[in-house]
This record gives structure tokens, C-alpha cells and sequence, in this order.
């Protein structure tokens, strides 16, 4: 049987007298595209960050590939990490360096390589995102929004990780340049074979990325299955986020749901 890209088993997460997460347990396969999504305040982020390491639990576990995410030395810590790459949502570049350093910068720290090789790499990371290499020299204050998105999915990708966790890629895109993202991400998740994670609250990017949906709420993960199964179940979030007059229309849009005739 294959070992899932994340297993957490009842995480607990309390920042002061507050409980964010109470017994959450989640298992991702390898290859899937999976949505987290929650209201305001129901610590997606806060789980995401948890998956990456920025953020540790008050009790439970994660496995990254079987491995567990915390605890052990430095180096099988950042062995570990290297596996998955990260995108933030407002791209988190580094303003003093420019796109070309930007994407370098994970393989310098690595200094495994010489710099005509991590050339050859930061060229192809770009092509990757359908960037050019005359890009490589903007600097971040110079790019549009869509351009930063694509940047820092470049850097993301630098590592040649197997696991991508994106928290609300297409936040502060407009309608046309978020669907190019969206349709990127779907398109490198399958030439890259990727396990993709991300956090949003766009149903269009939802409905057009995800083989499956995680709902977290009352602070566990209510419901994790597709998007078909998820909607027919009756709790009132899940009523209140996907049956909306809006939700109704992304989900139509992409086919989950007909179409009323």
C-alpha cells in the first residue's frame, strides 16, 4: 500500500485559552489536488502552516511521506522539507532581489551547485511558468500580479519537490489571469506528477483544481471527499459555501452539478 504524501492524526492546535483545532485527522494520497476550505477564522492557514513546519501543533502528528514532519535532527528535517515546495498568497518574494535571484535563492542555500547549473535551472523554472528569461531581470515591484504569482510558483518548484502547498493562489487575480493561473497549476500538477495542497475560498479555482475537497470546520475536518460528495452533505456551512447562488454557478460552470434546464 502507498504511503500518503500527509497523514495528520489528531492534531490539536490552541494559541491561549482559544482551541483552533480539535482531533483533526487527514490523510492525502499521492497525486491528488486537494482544496481546504473553511470560514473565517477556522485555521486552514494555521493547518497549512502546521504542514510545512512554520507552525507546531499543541498535540497530534504529521507525516510528510511517512515521515514525521517534527522531531529528529536538523538535517532529516531539512532533507524532509526539501520535498515539498511553497506558495504564499501574496508571493512572499524578496523585494531586494530580482526574479532571477528570487528562484536562485532556494538553490544557492542548497550549495550543491555551481552557478552555470543553477543558471540552466532558474531558465527552466521560468519557461516552466510560461515566463521568459528577459523576466529573470525585473525586479519584484516591477511585476504585475499575476507575474508575481508565477515567480514565486517558480521558486516553489526550484527544489523539484513532490509535494505543492498553495495558500489562496489566485487571491487578488482578476477572472482572466486567475483562471491562466489555475489552469498552470492543473497543467504542472500532471507533467510533475505533484500532490497539491492548497487553501481557498474561490470556487471557481475549487471547482477547476480539486479531485477532492477537505471542509474544515467546528474545528475538524467536517467532510473530505469530492466535490460531488461533499455538497450533498447537510451541514450548514457547507449549505451556506457551495449552494449559493454563486457557488451554484462555479460548480455549474465546470460540470459538477447540471445545469437547470
Amino acid at each position: 500500500m502507498s504511503v500518503p504524501a500527509i497523514r495528520i492524526r489528531d492534531l490539536h492546535t490552541r494559541f491561549g485559552e482559544v482551541w483552533i483545532h480539535c482531533g483533526i485527522d487527514l490523510e492525502i494520497s499521492r497525486g491528488e489536488l486537494v482544496s481546504l476550505v473553511g470560514g473565517s477564522g477556522s485555521g486552514k492557514t494555521t493547518l497549512l502552516r502546521q504542514m510545512i513546519g512554520l507552525l507546531t501543533p499543541t498535540s497530534g502528528s504529521i507525516e510528510i511521506f511517512g515521515e514525521p514532519l517534527f522531531g529528529g535532527s536538523v538535517e532529516r528535517e531539512r532533507t524532509l522539507r526539501q520535498r515539498f515546495g511553497v506558495l504564499f498568497q501574496h508571493g512572499a518574494l524578496f523585494s531586494a532581489f530580482s526574479v532571477y535571484d528570487n528562484i536562485a535563492f532556494p538553490l544557492r542555500e542548497l550549495k550543491r551547485y555551481d552557478e552555470a547549473t543553477i543558471h540552466d535551472l532558474v531558465m527552466l523554472k521560468l519557461s516552466m511558468v510560461e515566463l521568459l528569461p528577459r523576466h529573470g531581470r525585473l525586479m519584484p515591484a516591477e511585476l504585475s500580479g499575476g507575474m508575481v504569482k508565477r515567480v514565486a510558483l517558480a521558486r516553489a518548484l526550484a527544489l523539484e519537490p513532490e509535494l505543492l502547498l498553495l495558500d489562496e493562489p489566485t487571491a487578488g487575480l482578476d477572472p482572466d489571469r486567475s483562471d491562466n493561473f489555475v489552469r498552470l497549476i492543473r497543467m504542472l500538477g500532471e507533467e510533475l506528477g505533484l500532490t497539491v495542497v492548497l487553501v481557498t475560498h474561490d470556487l471557481d479555482t475549487l471547482a477547476a483544481l480539486s479531485t477532492r475537497v477537505a471542509v474544515l470546520a467546528d474545528q475538524r475536518i467536517l467532510a473530505y471527499g469530492t466535490t460531488d460528495e461533499i455538497i450533498r452533505n447537510d451541514h450548514p456551512f457547507i449549505r451556506n459555501f457551495f449552494l449559493s447562488e454563486r457557488s451554484m454557478r462555479a460548480l455549474q460552470n465546470t460540470g459538477i452539478i447540471p445545469e437547470a434546464s
